[in-house]
């Protein structure tokens, strides 16, 4: 049964390209009952922002300054391009709105920071899209972390082996740009970093190396990181968009009493020294993400919505913060600090530019 004192939050869409249909079908799926109705959207393209409204039952503004002046819109998923999320988040909590933004935060920590500031300032909302930490098996896994099920953490690997043409860098002249987007690891394989990261705890040292082996872009296409976590457990990051056709996002969290698999969401493995012995869950419809970018079920996402506008409701703090979105852009930053410079490098220091160092 519907909350009756639930608030109906009015949505805008800052960003018509791939990842905002997902946003639309999680407000959809969120419903007015649930709190949330798509109101409109805008686009640097004046023509794809309308051909989105015909299509998702909402108005097209020309501008970012027309959505924002709307007083029927206060929440503002912000869907442009990576190195833009700052710039238009800034706008749109100057405006008064609370924002979902998409991963990464932005490209650079100061970038980042920048943001987190507006917002704070501003006295607004504000989520960044980690909306794995929503799927079954991570919501699962943090709960045998908490209940201390693993034992004493000693190692964790984040793989994101997955394939995109020339034509889906080609499709856009920011995809696998450090100004705009960064490559394997910033954008695909930042989902797992962060679930790493929120499994294991903070990072002391990376060691990375990276390379562009199978495309035409600015931007690695491979990354690999050795990882020293504050706590002395070891970890791995594995990220690439060059592993014809593809594979499932895969997270291994392992313990003195226990390991954990979890492939695309879904825990494919889970030994305990006491308690339940493998488990298996199906993630085949989050692995087409694997092989094609518009493949992104919108369930997690509309779970992450759906906590964020009960965060506004009752004046808590969204379960997904603007510094956990930092912290996993630092991680990042920090992998691509130590692949430019060959050497490993201590998290925790001055900021540093994820992109435009690049």
């Amino acid at each position: 049964m519907a909350d009756l004192h639930r608030r109906t939050h009015g949505v805008g869409i800052a960003g018509c390209g791939v990842i905002a249909a997902t946003h639309a079908a999680a407000i959809g799926a969120i419903g007015e009952a649930g709190g949330a109705r798509l109101v409109a959207v805008t686009d640097a393209d004046a023509g794809r922002a309308a051909a989105f409204a015909s299509s998702h039952g909402c108005a097209a503004e020309p501008d970012l300054a027309a959505l924002l002046a709307r007083a029927d819109i206060d929440v503002v998923c912000v869907c442009v391009p990576s190195g833009l999320h700052a710039e238009v988040g800034i706008r749109a909590a100057a405006a008064g709105k609370h924002l979902v933004v998409e991963k990464p935060i932005d490209v650079s920590l100061a970038a980042a920071d920048r943001l987190i500031a507006a917002a704070s300032g501003a006295g607004v909302s504000m989520t960044v899209i980690s909306q794995h930490r929503f799927d079954p098996g991570p919501a699962k896994l943090r709960r045998l972390l908490d209940d201390s099920a693993l034992g004493r953490l000693v190692l964790g690997e984040a793989v994101t082996k997955w394939h995109r043409t020339q034509g889906y860098y080609d499709s856009a002249g920011w995809r696998g740009t450090w100004a705009l987007d960064g490559g394997s690891l910033l954008n695909q394989g930042i989902h797992y970093v962060d679930l790493l990261r929120w499994c294991l705890g903070p990072v002391a040292e990376v060691c990375a190396v990276m390379a562009t082996r199978a495309h035409r872009m600015e931007a690695e296409d491979i990354a690999l990181a050795t990882l020293r976590f504050r706590s002395g457990a070891l970890g791995t990051i594995v990220t690439t968009t060059a592993a014809f056709p593809g594979s499932a996002q895969r997270l291994e969290i392992t313990g003195t009493a226990g390991t954990v698999v979890i492939e695309d969401g879904e825990i494919t493995r889970l030994a305990l020294a006491a308690g339940p012995g493998p488990g298996a869950g199906n993630g085949a419809a989050a692995q087409a993400a694997a092989s094609d970018a518009a493949a992104i079920g919108a369930r997690a996402h509309a779970a992450q919505l759906a906590d964020m506008l009960a965060a506004i409701d009752s004046g808590r703090e969204p379960s997904v913060t603007g510094q956990d979105g930092r912290a996993a852009l630092e991680l990042a930053c920090a992998v691509y600090e130590s692949a430019r410079r060959g050497r490993p490098v201590a998290l925790g220091g001055p900021s540093r530019e994820a992109a435009a160092a690049g």
